[in-house]
């Protein structure tokens, strides 16, 4: 299979979707990998790491998507890459597509095979291709909350950790899987007085056993929120339901019941967000603040750490994609469910329930299609 790598123009996404050695393993399947110019420099892979393993240069995004049988990238495309997506062409790749309308009937018109990192799903129930972001993404939050705590970025002034003798900051974090779970574990480190909240609890109870004695576990209802808004400094959104639009757990009346300079993180919001006055922010613009509460909603969060990230996402993706490049799409995912559960758009039918709710469209049986 000719397999092609553009590189991310999403504003500073900084990834790359396959590094050398996992091109080389696809080229020793024997099939032919082509990168677009420079695409992985930013993740500190230039074009000799690719040319010494086999990878074929080419000087434009064009070139890339008009030889390539299956495109994989890091993030959805954006609406200048919509134009170069051809019919049946295979687009493996972040499409969230739940959150954003334009790109779910764009795609829809390009009869191409949308197969979504997201919502590829084992036989665990877990989410393969989106946990090494999830972990990053969940450590980057702290990080990024205990800069806006700090009053140059507005935030309350509070120092995560505390010292001897004052108290460390109140960290909540809504939701107990993996972003959430990496997020707790990174506030806990650094000394923060941690709450986490889920709905599961079965969840609640392996969290309790594994997480330090400085996080509490608690249930998550509306009522225990309202309360706990008022005490809490840092406020980390982290919740994910697999293909949909995440749910707004905090409403834009309750800003009004924190302290000011309250920073919010919704690290959910590439999937639509869970706190209502969250919108997509930019690292070149990452916050904004509203009845003085800070709001930090970058949604491409792991492409500032992009070393880190690209490593992390070619280990998870690179098994998926070699089955794809082997089987063609339609006998893969026959022949793995994960996989399968991946297809969210296919030859311009929608295949994936949560999307065709979420934007009202016909829904159409992905076994119609692959039987």
């Amino acid at each position: 299979m000719i397999i092609g790598v553009p590189k991310e123009i999403k504003n500073n996404e900084n990834r790359v979707a396959l590094t050398p050695a996992g091109a080389l393993e696809l080229i020793k399947h024997g099939h032919t990998v082509y990168i677009q110019d420079n695409a992985g420099l930013n993740s500190g892979l230039n074009n000799e790491m690719y040319t010494s393993v086999g990878v074929k240069v080419l000087p434009t995004i064009e070139a890339v998507y008009n030889i390539a049988e299956m495109i994989v990238k890091v993030k959805e495309p954006i609406e200048e890459e919509y134009s170069l997506i051809k019919e049946n062409q295979l687009v493996f790749t972040y499409f969230h597509f739940a959150s954003y309308e334009p790109l779910t009937k764009a795609m829809i018109q390009t009869k191409a095979i949308c197969l979504a990192y997201e919502t590829v799903k084992d036989a665990s129930g877990a989410l393969p291709l989106l946990i090494p972001m999830s972990e990053v993404a969940g450590r980057m939050s702290i990080q990024a909350g205990a800069k806006y705590l700090e009053m140059p970025q507005k935030g309350r002034g509070i120092l995560l950790g505390g010292v001897p003798g004052v108290p460390p900051a109140k960290v909540l974090v809504l939701g107990g899987g993996i972003v959430g779970t990496q997020a707790a574990k990174m506030a806990a480190g650094l000394g923060a007085t941690v709450t986490i909240l889920d709905v599961n609890l079965n969840r609640l109870r392996h969290l309790s056993d594994i997480l330090p004695a400085n996080v509490n576990t608690m249930y998550s209802n509306e009522y225990n929120i309202r309360n706990l808004i008022k005490t809490h400094d840092l406020i980390i959104g982290a919740v994910l339901i697999p293909g949909a639009k995440a749910p707004n757990l905090i409403t834009r009346d309750m800003l009004k019941e924190m302290h000011p300079g309250t920073v919010l993180v919704d690290v959910a919001v590439d999937q639509g967000g869970c706190i209502e006055t969250c919108r997509p922010t930019t690292h070149a613009d990452p916050v904004f603040v509203i009845d003085d509460v800070v709001h930090y909603c970058v949604a491409n969060m792991p492409g500032a750490v992009p070393y880190t990230s690209t490593i992390a996402l070619t280990n998870a993706t690179l098994p998926y994609a070699i089955q794809l490049a082997n089987n063609g799409w339609k006998k893969a995912c026959m022949e793995n469910n994960a996989l399968k559960e991946g297809l969210n758009i296919v030859n311009g039918k929608v295949v994936y329930k949560a999307v065709a709710d979420t934007f009202d469209l016909e829904y159409t049986d992905i076994d119609t299609i692959l039987h």
